[in-house]
């Protein structure tokens, strides 16, 4: 029996990056990229790296040079050993006796890396959805909306990456979602309150990002990015504390701007968002390429924001032919450009087995 699943990308549509700090946000995956994990039983445990995101031959010390400009130094290798031990010891710690079976796996994405899209965590619901199926650990054990936070803690504590629960959570459910991740519902519950948006209120959406190769000004990963803003905020620093409020309430507002529909309200919270984050972060945290993918869409009367940690944008347009304007304007300066497939049922698991 072969088991696959698949993970897909996300875009962080209002509220990031709160998400790790008690706050609100609404995201959305999208169709344009996904991480695949393909498992089989097998005598011996094994894990396959992938040739392309793992390498270890280069044909000259230029290419490994090259290689490491463009993908940093973290494949899916780690993230595929420290979900593994997480799945283990998570059923160990909960008395779940797991099967004495043994699995090859193997991964591979086209996610764009260090561009915010949530490539990491994209492989590690993947992996672990072939883990509960093949050893077969029903999902009210492991399911929504606990999953999210397993999948977290494969990064932060195996792997000691600053991140928060909105990639895990949109992964998991599929299609757009509003979370709220109050400290008290989280402390009561152990998870937020996850509601789902009708895709299909959502405006036509583009994606613009830069591959670091290209543009190596880049920040290289998502935890570095955030690791300067989780120490203000556990310092208690006013300027965080009262960002981390208002990009909740720019959530609640972008909420309620989905539902009527208002999509010119949406446009004004998607383009308030970034500004909070500008002024919080600083231009030289943020990085000339970032602000420059953000500069492209505004000279051309476009909201936009970050998807993510930085590295990728998110906006909105109104027809094909603001769209074609778009595309050139951004693969003028060496960007990449596409529109944004929305997941319309929130049904996002691939083939399973066979």
């Amino acid at each position: 029996m072969i088991i696959e699943n698949r993970a897909y990308a996300r875009v962080g549509l209002i509220g990031n990056p709160s998400d790790g700090y008690y706050g609100k946000t609404i995201s959305a995956c999208i169709r344009n990229f996904s991480a695949k994990v393909v498992l089989w039983e097998s005598p011996t445990l094994e894990i396959i790296p992938n040739l392309k995101h793992d390498p270890t031959h280069f044909h000259s010390l230029e290419q490994l040079v090259s290689t490491a400009r463009r993908d940093g130094y973290y494949g899916g290798l780690r993230l595929l050993l420290a979900a593994c031990k997480r799945f283990k010891d998570y059923c160990d710690e909960r008395g779940v006796a797991l099967p004495d079976r043994n699995f090859t796996v193997t991964y591979d994405t086209n996610i764009p890396r260090q561009v915010g899209l949530g490539g990491s965590s994209a492989i590690i619901v993947a992996l672990f959805r072939c883990l509960m199926e093949f050893f077969e650990v029903r999902e009210d054990f492991i399911g929504n909306p606990f999953l999210p936070n397993l999948v977290l803690s494969v990064e932060r504590d195996e792997l000691d990456i600053t991140a928060g629960l909105q990639d895990r959570v949109i992964q998991v459910y599929g299609g757009t979602v509003y979370m709220d991740f109050n400290q008290q519902l989280m402390e009561r519950d152990g998870h937020g309150d996850y509601q789902r948006i009708d895709s299909a209120l959502l405006p036509p959406l583009f994606l613009a990002y830069a591959l670091p190769v290209a543009h190596p000004q880049l920040p290289t990963e998502s935890g570095k990015v955030h690791g300067a803003l989780r120490y203000r905020y556990e310092r208690g620093e006013p300027e965080v504390l009262k960002a981390m409020e208002r990009w909740a309430m720019l959530a609640d507002k972008a909420k309620r701007a989905l539902e009527e529909p208002n999509h010119e309200k949406l446009g004004e919270l998607m383009n308030a968002n970034f500004d909070l984050r500008r002024k919080v972060l600083g231009d030289a945290t943020i990085g000339s390429d970032n602000l420059r993918m953000i500069q492209i869409a505004r000279d051309l009367g476009h909201p936009v924001k970050f998807s993510g940690s930085g590295g990728a944008v998110v906006g909105m347009y109104g027809n094909e032919e603001e769209r074609q304007c778009l595309r050139d304007a951004y693969k003028a300066e060496g960007f990449r450009f596409c529109k944004v497939k929305v997941d319309r049922d929130g049904r996002l698991r691939g083939p399973r087995s066979g």
